[in-house]
């Protein structure tokens, strides 16, 4: 049987390779998680690496108020 549009979707997903801009854990640095290539991509780039910056600084304050999951906006127009 073949897959739903969204189960590969899913499929492509988990295949990448998720990590934060240090490589250390978030729980101890606060920062997001988001696909290798997003963060080197956002890296290279003095635009890039603002925006990475801001996103951190809102999941930090994020996890400061108690909260599991930040609005930080890197993921923006992605289908969820």
């Amino acid at each position: 049987m073949p897959k739903a549009k969204s189960q590969k979707s899913l499929d492509k997903w988990t295949k990448q390779k998720w990590r934060t801009a240090s490589g250390k854990k978030s729980s101890k640095t606060g920062e997001v998680y988001a696909p290798a290539k997003t963060i080197v991509k956002l890296k290279s780039t003095a635009a890039g690496r603002k925006k990475l910056a801001a996103a951190n600084a809102k999941k930090r304050a994020a996890t400061k108020k108690g909260k599991q999951h930040a609005k930080h906006g890197l993921h923006k127009g992605k289908k969820r």
